[in-house]
């Protein structure tokens, strides 16, 4: 079931809710599994709703959540620049930029290596958001 559009109004924590419960089925239960996750892993992130998908940012775009038919992906906008010593990284694997992590049905999730990819692309922001600030100042 694709995601739709934010309408105007709405929280997006409404929406993303919605969004997992329409699904109805283990790619909901995933998604909600993986927003928790990432709440966990930074108490600081904010969630946002682009592309009709929600997406969660820390000094800018952590990761989005998207649901296929046989997977829940989660797309990290910078992750060919995250250390990803698990492995966990699985999709987009010939990127310059990003990189993903397809979840498939029945497929356990390894919460504490999940959670230092997002503690590690939250780092990769920040020190971006850093460079860019010398960069101005200099």
């Amino acid at each position: 079931m694709p995601m739709k559009p934010a309408p105007a109004g709405i929280p997006v924590s409404d929406l993303i809710d919605n969004a997992i419960a329409e699904l109805g089925d283990w790619r909901g239960e995933t998604l909600a599994r993986l927003r928790a996750l990432i709440h966990e892993a930074d108490p600081d992130v904010v969630e946002e709703w682009k592309w009709g998908k929600p997406v969660w940012s820390h000094d800018g775009l952590i990761c989005t959540g998207e649901t296929y038919k046989a997977y829940v992906k989660t797309t990290f906008a910078k992750g060919a620049s995250v250390a990803d010593p698990k492995g966990l990284f699985n999709s987009s694997l010939d990127g310059n930029v990003r990189r993903a992590i397809d979840f498939k049905q029945d497929e356990p999730i390894d919460a504490d290596a999940f959670k230092a990819l997002v503690r590690a692309a939250v780092a990769v922001n920040k020190a971006d958001q850093a460079a860019r600030a010398v960069k101005k100042k200099g």
